[in-house]
């Protein structure tokens, strides 16, 4: 059954990343489902650890993820911006946050020559896709 949820999450993701592939030209980002547990106290929802990397020039088509995504960068330097707001440049250390109702307009690795990775921490319905794409 996990492996079962990671190839649906990485069909999910590899799915976006083909449409901004095809848009865009760009590297498509490398997801990894980390853990996944139940949240007995907050019945029918639960938390998803993934990784993503995102090789240089990589970059995200505009999404939600219908959770609270909470990204801590590990390596390299990503652009993050949501519907709104302002972009932020965001290097290994630094955090970001993504409610349940925002619009992810803008992720990207801000290097043309190195790697980034980031840690997302995802709160949210059980059953619930892990990224929508919103365009």
């Amino acid at each position: 059954m996990h492996s079962i949820k990671r190839v649906g999450l990485t069909l999910v993701f590899g799915c976006a990343a083909l449409v901004a592939n095809t848009a865009q030209a760009a590297p498509q980002a490398i997801v990894k489902e980390l853990m996944t547990k139940p949240l007995p106290e907050y019945p029918g929802k639960e938390a998803l650890m993934i990784s993503v990397e995102y090789p240089p020039g990589a970059v995200d088509p505009v999404h939600r993820h219908d959770a609270h995504a909470y990204v801590y960068v590990l390596e390299g330097t990503i652009v993050m911006q949501l519907q709104g707001g302002e972009p932020v440049t965001l290097k290994a250390g630094d955090t970001f946050y993504e409610g349940p109702e925002d619009i992810h307009t803008v992720g990207r690795n801000a290097s043309k020559t190195k790697r980034a990775k980031f840690i997302v921490l995802l709160l949210k319905d059980k059953g619930k896709p892990v990224f929508t794409p919103t365009k």
